[in-house]
């Protein structure tokens, strides 16, 4: 099992925040630092000092970092036209080393793009768009050099494109789609994705998700085994039960909701549940950490929950 940290920085962090999380889950051996791409804080909160962009961040990491992978959950389609969206990640896989991943998806907080002016289509018409940023994302990146890419869709079109920068990942960097869709979200996954991810599910449904997704790639004559499947999930972990309850109450979260709907207890009971979530079939987990502040639990889960399910 390999573990990840993801963050929500639109609930509020400065990008020394970000990088005060990164460098330490680098320093404790974890897989890759993750953030989300939003520009709005959710619930209650103030956000303070207000959002920040994820590949801007990313970049700014990808120097400062060294050696962790770093990535979306998930960049909406959204926020960016897709030529430009391609520049930007291949550039930060060059400034990283080949270190960068992108999870992308179809987009779906509202508020967020009424409070910055970006254009908000139906459910459909996202997923199309969606779809046609894939085709052209990868297409893009898994052009030879010297030769040129054309894209003619309903939405984006693409004439005789230099289809450069390259990333420095080959064929390109990995690209992640996930979400509890029961049709097109496996389909796109089955066609175009490295690794799915389902986010915030529980336990007892993933083997069903990760199925649609494994029937979607038998469907097109993929291996299902190709794809890394994978959860997103809150983590709240203490050296006792009042260390929980502590950072429990530090994210506005109920201990015993955050047993059934997270990882939540001692560096032990959270090592077990993560072995329940592989038992149905995930291979990585994006340990969801809210409270940026707190780099001792982020350094407490590399030192005693990691170890305990690297053979997991």
């Amino acid at each position: 099992m390999e573990l990840r940290i993801f963050t929500e920085p639109q609930q509020g962090a400065t990008y020394d925040d970000l990088l005060a999380v990164a460098r330490t889950a680098e320093d404790q051996g974890f897989g890759a630092f993750f953030r989300s791409d939003h520009y709005l804080v959710m619930g209650d909160g103030a956000g303070l000092p207000g959002p920040t962009d994820a590949w801007t961040t990313l970049a700014g990491l990808a120097r400062d970092t060294s050696t962790i992978r770093l990535g979306t959950l998930m960049t909406s389609a959204t926020f960016r036209h897709p030529g430009v969206l391609a520049i930007q990640v291949a550039q930060v896989d060059q400034m990283s080393g080949g270190r960068a991943e992108i999870g992308i998806g179809a987009g779906w907080f509202a508020a967020e793009h009424e409070a910055y002016g970006i254009p908000f289509p139906t459910t459909g018409e996202r997923f199309d768009r969606f779809e046609e940023q894939l085709q052209i994302l990868t297409g893009l990146w898994e052009t030879p050099v010297g030769e040129r890419f054309d894209h003619d869709g309903k939405h984006f079109t693409l004439v005789d494109s230099p289809a450069l920068p390259k990333p420095v990942q080959a064929p390109r960097p990995p690209v992640l789609v996930g979400g509890k869709g029961a049709r097109r979200t496996p389909a796109l996954a089955a066609q175009y994705a490295d690794e799915f991810n389902l986010p915030f599910v529980p336990v007892d449904e993933h083997r069903a998700m990760y199925d649609r997704v494994r029937a979607a790639c038998e469907e097109i004559a993929r291996d299902p085994d190709d794809l890394t499947y994978s959860s997103a999930l809150v983590v709240c972990c203490g050296r006792d039960d009042a260390e929980v309850a502590r950072r429990a109450a530090a994210i506005g979260r109920d201990v015993d909701e955050l047993r059934v709907n997270g990882l939540c207890g001692t560096p032990d009971e959270v090592a077990e549940r993560i072995a329940a979530y592989a038992a149905e079939g995930s291979e990585r987990i994006y340990l969801q950490v809210l409270d940026l502040a707190d780099l001792d639990h982020v350094a407490l889960l590399g030192e005693q929950v990691l170890p305990a399910v690297a053979d997991v």
